[in-house]
């Protein structure tokens, strides 16, 4: 489970998500996975980091779409750490070229779980 939720001890963790909608340049789908996966432990390392996932579209005609998700225990572990960090400008050069239009990327916090 993400954001609120219940530990083993009953204590509640919020969580920030960051999501991004990366459009790749179409016919570069697998050297933008490779530099990913270059990139992954660069952000992987960061104070306040908890997990990502990558996730490519499935809609016809959509396959060169994909969906960032970050999980960070604050918002400024992205704005202030990560993206202030020397790491981040590695992870520019890794993946920023592959993307038309650039991404928007928003931060969530959990309001409502449900399963």
């Amino acid at each position: 489970m993400t954001g609120r939720g219940l530990t083993g001890c009953g204590m509640i963790t919020v969580m920030i998500l960051e999501s991004a909608r990366l459009d790749v340049l179409p016919g570069q789908e697998d050297a933008f996975l490779a530099a990913f996966d270059q990139a992954r432990p660069l952000i992987g390392a960061q104070s306040g980091f908890v997990s990502l996932r990558l996730l490519r579209c499935v809609d016809p005609g959509s396959g060169s779409r994909f969906l960032l998700q970050v999980e960070w225990e604050r918002l400024e572990d992205h704005t202030e750490g990560f993206r202030r960090s020397p790491e981040y400008q590695r992870w520019r050069e890794l993946l920023h070229h592959f993307y038309s239009p650039f991404p928007l990327v928003e931060h969530f916090e959990p309001t409502v779980l449900g399963s």
